[in-house]
């Protein structure tokens, strides 16, 4: 049965315009018309940057609204056999073993955790990207050579190593030298450079499976029979082709790279007792657990938080640049 235009039965003028009918869309339109969809990782982002607003502020909420410095001490904060008191309207978090404030210790957490999660997850970036495409893109002994390398790192127990590394470090830092002739001193530098260094072979190994998949395309060879050398290739072709995996990947490297320094600041390995970070403080509270819940509480708080929302995004990233995603 035929269909008929209710126009041309009528005798109205008809005309189509198909570009107002059919609009295209930029690969990152697609990615945020599907990004936004995903409400957990819109409230991961959220998140993420009030905490990367608190940690910013931190200084200046100290300053202005509690004024307690990190590692200032209040002696009426503690009780005669030295039991810190709870939160109060002066201290929101209450006070630690040594009657510093809480709140602004775990501010300045915050501030440590994301310092030591970006720094480290942009270097392990850096050198699983250049390892993995490297690997990927000219094969043979240097595919090989490149892969038993990862192989090797993986098979090693990372937290003992980074254990080592962190107290070796440490002592040798007593005369001010530090490690690798004083290049690397106890403290921030100490801890990215060990979660950087455990951190890149995950990254490294993605790239090389991108990579190879990317190489066999034809756009690859169309380049080659232009006379394009494997530098220009590898600059102008393979890595625009992994600014996605890139993305994602990073996004989820850094929630296990602030755990790592939690771990490391729990063992009270690396960073010094003057900057706050989450994890010393949680090892500091295990003594004090049953009469001071808060000196757990909100750090161990903040830190669970963080993790998530990191995780939360890192997951919408993933599924809103996947080209097969609906």
């Amino acid at each position: 049965m035929a269909i008929i235009d209710p126009s041309v039965a009528t005798g109205a003028p008809h005309s189509v315009d198909v570009a107002e009918e059919v609009k295209g869309r930029s690969p990152w339109e697609l990615f945020w018309l599907r990004f936004k969809k995903d409400k957990a990782a819109i409230a991961g982002v959220v998140i993420i940057v009030i905490l990367v607003l608190l940690a910013l502020l931190a200084p200046v909420i100290a300053a202005h609204v509690s004024h307690h410095g990190p590692n200032q001490l209040f002696e009426n904060m503690t009780t005669d056999i030295g039991i810190p008191k709870g939160p109060n309207t002066h201290f929101w978090f209450g006070a630690d073993q040594n009657g510093r404030d809480v709140f602004v210790r775990t501010l300045y957490g915050a501030r440590t955790s994301l310092m030591v999660a970006v720094f480290a997850t942009g270097i392990a970036t850096i050198i699983g990207l250049t390892l993995g495409v490297t690997a990927g893109f000219f094969r043979g002994w240097v595919d090989t050579l490149i892969s038993r390398s990862i192989d090797i790192v993986l098979s090693l127990p990372l937290l003992l190593f980074a254990i080592g590394i962190a107290a070796s470090c440490s002592i040798a830092g007593e005369g001010q030298k530090g490690c690798l002739g004083g290049l690397i001193k106890p403290g921030l530098s100490l801890i990215i450079f060990i979660v950087a260094l455990f951190s890149w072979t995950p990254m490294a190994r993605i790239m090389r499976g991108q990579t190879l998949s990317i190489r066999e395309k034809e756009f690859i060879e169309a380049s080659r029979s232009l006379g394009a050398s494997p530098r220009q290739i590898m600059v102008r072709e393979v890595l625009p082709n992994l600014v996605a995996p890139i993305i994602i990947y990073s996004s989820l490297i850094i929630p296990s790279n602030i755990l790592f320094e939690s771990y490391l600041s729990f063992l009270g390995l690396g960073i010094p007792q003057t900057i706050p970070s989450w994890g010393r403080m949680i090892s500091d509270a295990q003594r004090y657990l049953q009469v001071a819940w808060w000196m757990m509480l909100f750090p161990g708080l903040f830190l669970f938080t963080t993790t998530l929302a990191f995780n939360l995004l890192g997951d919408g990233l993933r599924d809103a640049l996947d080209p097969r995603t609906t």
